[in-house]
């Protein structure tokens, strides 16, 4: 099991899915989580499933888009926690569905503010106390469509290319100041976004993609999460970990 014993983490996208399980999986773990969302009830939940497993927990309401939000989430955890020392940026949406010609100016631009620019929001205000504790690790939670491509979800294919980018050139940047950023590039993950996103019949066709036969769960998810912010991952930076039963292979 990683040890994140004395670690202080901070999570986004933590209402539901993927981030609870792994606010979740941190706490179990041992650290001390702030949780990020605009889901205030999703957030509540998340912080009293950890707090009747005995983790500590402090939340905050807010959208990753937005630089205050962000700088107030990240000041707010050090100062209950007395520092940050993991992170997972893991809010995003998927947009809507449409083909590009016509695709919405506004809608394309939204998703870059949550997706990409929330990541960007993100690292700049978690750095600075990662380097004064002396180091850190972060994930940046990208796609299987961020290394491939599906149609009439420009501009969520566009978004996690990006992050996918965007990890790369911090992790090369930060790794000799003792800071390791990798992303990890889900395939289709059973959650209430793609349950509500995505029609049946698209939901059957993408996960007929993954040689595994299904879809994944927000906790295995998490377990790849956990391990890259653990010292267990302690050579790996600037990697792209698809976790996506095969999805890439094909």
């Amino acid at each position: 099991m990683s040890d994140m014993t004395d670690k202080v983490a901070f999570v986004t996208g933590a209402a539901s899915g993927i981030g609870r399980a792994s606010a979740i999986a941190l706490a179990g773990a041992g650290a001390s989580v702030m949780i990020m969302d605009l889901d205030e009830k999703g957030l509540l939940e998340t912080a009293g499933l950890i707090e009747r497993k005995g983790g500590s927990v402090a939340v905050s309401v807010g959208n990753v888009a937005r630089r205050a939000d962000v700088d107030g989430a990240v000041k707010a955890a050090v100062e209950r926690f007395g520092g940050l020392h993991v992170a997972h940026n893991n809010a995003g949406i998927v947009g809507a569905g449409a083909a590009f010609v016509g695709y919405p100016e506004e809608e394309f631009r939204r998703v870059q503010d949550v997706n990409l620019m929330g990541v960007f929001n993100c690292m700049q205000a978690q750095l600075p106390h990662m380097l004064h504790g002396g180091g850190g690790a972060i994930v940046n939670t990208a796609s299987v469509v961020g290394r491939t491509a599906l149609p009439e979800i420009c501009a969520y294919v566009t978004s996690k290319h990006a992050v996918i980018g965007l990890t790369k050139a911090v992790a090369i940047e930060y790794a000799s100041r003792g800071i390791r950023v990798n992303s990890i590039s889900p395939g289709y993950v059973i959650t209430n976004m793609t349950e509500t996103s995505f029609t049946q019949e698209t939901r059957d066709a993408f996960i007929a993609m993954h040689p595994i036969g299904r879809g994944s769960s927000p906790e295995e998810v998490a377990n790849l999460a956990l391990w890259l912010l653990s010292d267990k991952a302690s050579f790996l930076v600037g990697a792209d970990v698809p976790i996506d039963g095969g999805y890439t292979v094909t």
